[in-house]
């Protein structure tokens, strides 16, 4: 058949397959729903406790709350879709459900690269020029930036999706876990390979541009931990430098890992594709809240004493209760 006897409205919604094959589709669908929960979880708390703390409003803890909201964004698209079609046993999306989901979950994808970049140009200004730190980087600017990285996603991933929006479609299946640029592409009656070769193109910035990039970034602040005299600031750089390696490397493993099995020959089957694309949504997701929650000093002091004030008062209502029972 022909593109060119169809068009996009020949398509009203789409049918989720990917798990089709699979056994225990209940068991895999409450361990998705068990991390989304932890992702809004730990994402919600260090969002209140940063949004509500005063003397937390600094550079470092507004990127920690933008890259939170990306978090909440690209495991939402994803997760709620793959929710719905194994407990809900709802397989059918609207054709525009879709390709909303798509332009917001790849647009967290591309948004968290961003957030992550500008965490480590942070960290590095931090280490390398202290005494000037707070004159470079002020709130002001790093909400700047931020916007700015939002602008420049908001329309790299908007050309993208107009592209699978143009696109004529011959089928309603998506074959994979959840829509994406990829399963729209997919599905519809066209050659794929220069759909794709625009998104090649795309993730050279994010693959080969920032990934290296902000690798150089932490040699640098490696380097420079190492000439530090103060054990203890010595210590205490290592421990932030580390935190933020753990959440970059969930982020960059999947994708890398992915690439590097296709160069070398390897050919992923679709459930092999499907389990790398689960992981690469929700993994970095649920860590990032969770490195940044037991690992910066001053959200883990805020939870100890919220967790400690809460405990105390448990023990005081206890202790009047024991008291108004005696007297009476």
């Amino acid at each position: 058949m022909g593109a060119e006897n169809y068009s996009v409205k020949n398509v009203d919604s789409f049918i989720i397959t990917g798990f089709d094959h699979l056994q225990n589709q209940k068991l895999l669908g409450f361990l998705i729903l068990l991390t989304y929960m932890l992702i809004l979880l730990g994402n919600g708390i260090n969002l209140c406790i940063i949004s509500t703390n005063g003397h937390l409003h600094k550079p470092m803890y507004i990127l920690i709350c933008n890259l939170a909201v990306v978090d909440i964004m690209f495991s939402s698209t994803c997760s709620t879709t793959m929710i719905s079609v194994l407990l809900a046993e709802i397989k059918t999306v609207s054709y525009y459900s879709c390709i909303s989901r798509t332009y917001f979950y790849h647009l967290g994808d591309f948004t968290e690269c961003m957030a992550l970049t500008l965490m480590a140009i942070d960290r590095l200004i931090a280490i390398r020029l202290p005494l000037r730190y707070h004159s470079i980087v002020t709130n002001s600017r790093t909400f700047l930036f931020i916007f700015l990285t939002w602008l420049a996603s908001f329309a790299v991933i908007g050309f993208v999706i107009s592209k699978a929006d143009s696109a004529p479609y011959c089928q309603p299946v998506i074959r994979y876990v959840f829509c994406n640029y990829a399963s729209l592409i997919r599905a519809a009656c066209v050659n794929p390979e220069p759909y794709f070769f625009i998104t090649t193109i795309i993730s050279l910035g994010p693959i080969c541009g920032q990934f290296p990039f902000i690798l150089c970034t932490y040699a640098v602040l490696a380097y420079s931990v190492t000439r530090l005299s103060n054990s203890s600031s010595k210590k205490q750089m290592i421990s932030t430098c580390s935190s933020h390696l753990i959440v970059l490397f969930s982020y960059y493993a999947p994708k890398l890992v992915s690439i590097l099995l296709t160069r070398i020959g390897v050919e992923l089957n679709l459930t092999e594709r499907n389990a790398v694309l689960i992981v690469a949504s929700l993994v970095s997701p649920l860590i990032n809240p969770t490195i940044y929650c037991t690992r910066t000093k001053e959200i883990r002091k805020l939870l100890a004493d919220i967790f400690l004030h809460t405990k105390n008062c448990t023990k005081l209502n206890q202790i009047k209760s024991v008291s108004i029972a005696l007297s009476s």
